[in-house]
């Protein structure tokens, strides 16, 4: 039996880099293709194509030969660059055109499967004005009033793939991501996500002193550790559920709560001060009762575990950094 060639788009980026990792520790043939390659690690894809998936001619030719295509490339980031709505117009025409491309021209390569990673930015702002109270089960994505137009992208491209699976037939996946955390993920620049920020934020502040919370940090969220995040893409596309499905913790915190919990790791009492800042839903929760019933798993790691490994690496970064910056000073 020849090896399954896969895949694996964004495989530069924090979710895909932890992908290719896993499939290849299961024996996949790996080719990774992202604009950029990882920021903290080498790929460990058999090839890695550093491309623009918004390009029809890349698409066409990374796609030949492959079996299953895993589709995690997007114009993404934190709420500092989704919510403030100055790239609206990027994160919907680079995302959209990526997704464009890979299922039309993989469905002509011949590509038996797809999976692709939605998010939960597509769920309704109506239902998740409650902190307490969100309601984010996969049945009650319509009427459909995303929160950005990051999610309404995304909830266009889950319509395209499904659409595909029922004119053509393919093999399609879709799940919805919750805000997937963990080493090896941006920390800085803007892009980051809430735990990342967080981390950063406690380990560069000195003790007595304070790190800023956009809002009044009462907003609520759940965070799902990475390689959780991957052992659910693994079931999902060997099983029978085409989704969509949520990929997400039901351990939900509010974003001060979230602030503390970084710097009870860290051992670092710190004054929070919440100042405005673009901030999304009031709250968010992943509903787990269909892949509990789909695949008979679920998220179970609590989030404490999955931000001491974070906040160990994110302090090693922030280390690494702070001397590379001593010695620069240093030399002139």
């Amino acid at each position: 039996m020849s090896q399954k060639k896969v895949l694996v788009g964004g495989a530069g980026g924090f979710i895909g880099g932890h992908l290719v990792r896993r499939l290849k520790s299961e024996g996949f043939w790996v080719r990774g293709v992202d604009i950029k390659k990882h920021e903290f690690t080498e790929s460990s894809a058999d090839e890695f194509i550093q491309a623009d998936l918004r390009d029809p001619q890349v698409v066409k030719a990374v796609v030949d030969g492959i079996d299953d295509v895993y589709q995690l490339a997007a114009d993404m980031g934190g709420a500092g660059y989704i919510f403030t709505g100055e790239h609206d117009a990027n994160v919907m025409h680079n995302s959209a055109t990526i997704n464009l491309n890979v299922v039309e021209y993989g469905r002509e390569a011949g590509v038996k499967r797809f999976f692709y990673s939605s998010s939960a930015c597509i769920y309704p702002a109506y239902n998740q004005e409650d902190p307490d109270n969100p309601k984010c089960s996969e049945d009650s994505a319509y009427p459909a009033a995303p929160d950005s137009e990051y999610g309404w992208e995304k909830l266009f491209s889950e319509r395209l793939y499904l659409s595909y699976m029922r004119n053509y037939g393919l093999h399609v996946r879709v799940a919805r991501f919750h805000n997937i955390f963990g080493p090896e993920g941006t920390w800085r620049g803007g892009r980051e996500k809430s735990p990342a920020a967080m981390c950063r934020k406690v380990a560069t502040t000195p003790e007595g002193g304070s790190i800023e919370v956009w809002g009044d940090g009462k907003q609520t969220r759940s965070f799902l550790y990475v390689d959780e995040c991957v052992e659910a893409i693994r079931r999902m596309m060997d099983g029978p559920f085409e989704g969509p499905l949520n990929i997400g913790s039901e351990e939900m915190v509010s974003i001060n709560q979230l602030a503390k919990l970084v710097m009870d790791i860290a051992g670092k009492p710190l004054a929070i001060k919440n100042v405005p800042g673009p901030l999304g839903v009031r709250g968010r929760n992943s509903d787990n009762h269909l892949i509990r019933e789909k695949l008979q798993w679920e998220p179970s790691q609590p989030l404490r575990t999955g931000l001491e490994k974070t906040y160990a690496w994110i302090a090693d970064q922030v280390q690494k950094v702070q001397a590379e910056e001593g010695e620069l000073a240093a030399k002139a």
